[in-house]
């Protein structure tokens, strides 16, 4: 252990004893390394959603999304272990971005009547990944049967949705209650119904409003809590 000088002040001399991580240290044109990082890993996310909605994932190369994002091979490995992994961490962002705007969606709205709360819902998760087609495609159809690890991904995605699902309408209309069939079937019959509408939405033009979306599942959801 070092020794410390004497007459020297304890914590001058812990501070100035103690180097600080050598990446937090560097900067390039004013610039950090993980701020860098975040930006390069950003831009192959974008060149990612570009590409595999233009030619499909299984037509897409590493090369291809290099190149879109204007970045080399080398610097796509320090972000993503495989073209596989790009298209996990796009997916979980434009998950995450639905997640995001439905429960600020909710949070603004003082209804508890569960069909404003679904509508209200349904409409934030409907405008974050139906208004573009290209997030539509990525969640819908390019990550649908890629590999096990993909699908086994997907699921448990949907497991948390499920979840959300369970639990706004249990606030909404008390803890005790139980849907026909239970909340596993009736949140997953649900679900699914909603990113069938979402998909077919997102790919017909001209798009109907999104309030005609809501009206039918709505409708939908009304079967699921009547008591």
């Amino acid at each position: 252990m070092a020794q410390q000088p004497s007459g020297t002040n304890d914590v001058r001399y812990i501070a100035d004893s103690v180097e600080p991580p050598g990446d937090a240290l560097r900067t390039y044109g004013g610039r950090s390394v993980d701020d860098r990082r975040a930006e390069r890993r950003s831009k192959f996310l974008a060149a990612a959603l570009d590409v595999f909605s233009e030619k499909g994932y299984t037509a897409s190369s590493v090369a291809d999304l290099c190149k879109a994002a204007g970045l080399a091979r080398r610097q796509f490995y320090d972000e993503f272990a495989s073209r596989e992994a790009a298209l996990i961490a796009l997916y979980d962002s434009i998950q995450a971005d639905a997640k995001v705007a439905t429960t600020e969606a909710l949070s603004r709205t003082d209804s508890t009547d569960p069909h404003d709360l679904a509508a209200v819902a349904m409409a934030a998760y409907v405008e974050s990944i139906g208004s573009d087609a290209r997030r539509a495609r990525i969640s819908f159809v390019d990550s649908v049967g890629v590999s096990p690890m993909m699908e086994k991904h997907r699921m448990d995605e949907r497991a948390v949705w499920r979840q959300f699902f369970e639990s706004t309408i249990r606030g909404a209309v008390g803890v005790d209650y139980v849907p026909p069939g239970g909340y596993s079937m009736a949140s997953t019959a649900f679900i699914g119904a909603l990113i069938a509408l979402v998909q077919q939405w997102s790919t017909t033009e001209p798009r109907p409003p999104i309030d005609d979306l809501t009206d039918v599942m709505v409708a939908f959801l009304d079967s699921i809590i009547s008591r």
